[in-house]
């Protein structure tokens, strides 16, 4: 919704049920509050929808890929690292038979289980499903090279998953490495 005013006022967007109060000039989009005078064009948006247009998505595709991101980092966290992490026999024995024995069961589960934490931290998401990507990857030949690549699918499953994620928050990573050359 674009409003004009030449005195502070209160717009609605209808669309998208973001409240704007304010005026000033000059021409923008966004979201908040704020008072002012002198004339203007502004459009509100909603904050989901504010967020989406940053990523370059959607607000489908954004609620596509947080869905996606929650799915990933339950499984990651529960059923994959759960196990790992406790010391399960299944694992345990899965580990023995690669021949790193327990401190690397331990290692893989606790990388899955911080990547499943920053698959939820939006500006971790990107670098998070790329690091997991690469997990599945270390995954794929251990599962070709010690496992009988029974279930070599599996990784190469997650890693098509994940790599939609890091497509998606590839906006994110790139402000968390300008984040990082900045604190440089």
């Amino acid at each position: 919704m674009t409003a004009t005013a030449s005195t502070p006022a209160t717009t609605v967007d209808t669309t998208t049920a973001a409240v704007g109060t304010g005026a000033g000039a000059g021409t923008g989009t966004g979201t908040g509050t704020g008072t002012g005078t002198g004339t203007g064009t502004g459009t509100g948006t909603g904050q989901a929808a504010g967020a989406a247009r940053k990523s370059g998505l959607s607000r489908r595709a954004d609620i596509g890929a947080w869905t996606l991101q929650i799915v990933l980092a339950l499984f990651f966290a529960v059923p994959s690292a759960g196990p790992k992490l406790v010391g399960h026999a299944s694992a345990a024995e899965s580990f023995d038979t690669i021949g790193y024995g327990d401190w690397f069961m331990y290692l893989v589960g606790g990388l899955e289980l911080a990547g499943a934490v920053a698959l939820v931290i939006p500006v971790l998401s990107g670098v998070a499903a790329l690091a997991l990507i690469g997990l599945m990857g270390g995954a794929l030949v251990a599962q070709i090279a010690y496992l009988g690549a029974e279930f070599w699918f599996t990784p190469v499953i997650f890693a098509v998953l994940l790599a939609v994620v890091a497509l998606a928050r590839r906006g994110q990573t790139a402000r968390l490495l300008a984040l990082v050359r900045d604190r440089a």
